[in-house]
Order: structure tokens, then C-alpha cells, then sequence
């Protein structure tokens, strides 16, 4: 069912505001603190062991195993809310190009880009 006229400028208009709000978005500055895949996964994994030896502490009448999987359960989850150092270097071989084909572009041309080519196809 197509759109009437009316509600065809009203989706018009809001896709203006939300592309002039998005790119206010996307072209702020980061403090550079993003959470890191790797703390992430370690820190997941860090959160299973202690639960599995939380519950091992509590099945058997040993504290101790308990407080240290609460311990390490606790580590994980600080490993894993720890953010990472940074952007990474990363290396590019001399014969590829790089991924990035147009440094000047924003990233919300290269996805309008990516839509208008997405709609000629249809």
C-alpha cells in the first residue's frame, strides 16, 4: 500500500531530522574509552569459572573455594567493564588498499551511499 502525499513529506521531514541529528552523533568526539572485545570475552569467561566455583563452595563445606570463585567472579566483571587502551595500530600490507576508500566522507554519506544504491537496485 503506497504512502499518501501527506505522509510522505511527514517520513521526508523525519528522515532530515534524523539524519541531521545522527551526523551531530556521529561527528562528536569520543574520549577514546570503548569497551574492548578481548577484556570482554576474558572477563566472561573469568565470570563462569568463579560461578562455577561459587557453587562448588557452596555444594561442599569449604568457604573458602566459595569466596575465592566470588573473587575471581568479580574480577571477571571488572576485566570486562575495563576499557581497552586505545585504538589499536593497525597494519595495513603495502600491495592492499586500505578498506576505507574516501578519508573525506562522513560516515553518514558513505550509509546514504550505501542506501541510494541499495534503492536503484529494487
Amino acid at each position: 500500500m503506497p504512502l499518501s502525499e501527506q505522509e510522505q513529506r511527514l517520513l521526508d521531514e523525519m528522515e532530515r531530522h534524523l539524519m541531521r541529528n545522527d551526523a551531530d552523533v556521529v561527528s562528536a568526539p569520543r574520549d577514546g574509552r570503548t569497551l574492548s572485545y578481548r577484556n570482554i570475552v576474558y572477563g566472561t569467561i573469568l565470570v563462569l569459572l568463579g560461578l562455577g566455583g561459587l557453587i562448588v563452595g557452596v555444594s561442599i563445606p569449604q568457604v573458602i573455594v566459595g569466596v575465592i570463585g566470588f573473587v575471581v567472579m568479580l574480577g571477571g566483571v571488572l576485566l570486562a567493564v575495563t576499557p581497552g587502551r586505545g585504538p589499536g595500530k593497525v597494519r595495513v600490507e603495502p600491495d592492499r588498499p586500505s578498506r576505507q576508500t574516501n578519508n573525506s566522507s562522513s560516515f553518514m554519506d558513505r550509509m546514504n551511499d550505501r542506501w541510494d544504491r541499495r534503492q536503484e537496485e529494487r
